[in-house]
């Protein structure tokens, strides 16, 4: 990750790959992202939060965007960290890069800080947790990165691929036992057709 150019000729090698045997239909721009986050911080919570920023920023566009970004930006959120494996990155190192398509990911981020402040206020007032919904652990750590400048304790819960985070009161200790929210319905079944097409033909290879 030291050398750009070798790390974008990596991740374009990928895409291709994904593009000629995957079937996929969509167009790409690798920047280097100089240190800066993918979308500035808009509130006190963000801005106190010592978020990750990327070293790169993967920016996807085309006809398949809509598939990309279906079941929550499933197959984005794959193809990242495929992308990571090829750079042997470790799990700790996956925020160095950073995929989007549409924004998508970029308005999730400021949709969790919105989530985050709203949280914060409703323990402090109800004096009970607040579980948020399934999510990657990407948004997990970034959550947790928001909510700390609160004071008050968080912890990850559930199972994969449905853990999430649960925010609780001053005092309370963490604890695993909260049920986990409900999933998000799929955005379109014939997205989730063709998502599904498309990991049978890689299973074939």
């Amino acid at each position: 990750m030291n050398d750009f150019g070798t790390a974008s000729r990596k991740i374009a090698d990928l895409l291709h790959l994904l593009q000629t045997r995957g079937g996929l239909e969509f167009a790409f721009e690798i920047q280097a992202s100089h240190g800066q986050p993918p979308t500035a911080a808009a509130d006190p919570i963000a801005a106190s939060a010592e978020i990750t920023t990327p070293d790169i920023t993967v920016q996807l566009s085309g006809p398949d965007t809509a598939l990309l970004l279906s079941r929550n930006g499933e197959l984005l959120h794959a193809i990242e960290h495929l992308a990571a494996k090829v750079l042997h990155l470790e799990p700790e190192q996956h925020d160095r890069i950073f995929f989007d398509a549409d924004n998508f990911k970029a308005q999730r981020d400021l949709d969790l800080r919105a989530a985050a402040v709203q949280a914060i206020q409703t323990v402090h007032s109800t004096g009970r947790p607040f579980a948020f919904a399934p999510m990657s652990s990407r948004e997990r750590r970034i959550l947790h990165l928001l909510l700390s400048v609160s004071g008050l304790p968080t912890a990850s819960s559930g199972g994969l691929p449905r853990r999430f985070v649960v925010l609780y009161p001053e005092g309370h200790i963490p604890t695993p036992s909260l049920p986990t929210p409900a999933a998000r319905p799929p955005n379109n079944a014939t997205q989730h057709d063709r998502t599904r097409a498309v990991r049978n033909s890689f299973r074939r290879r």
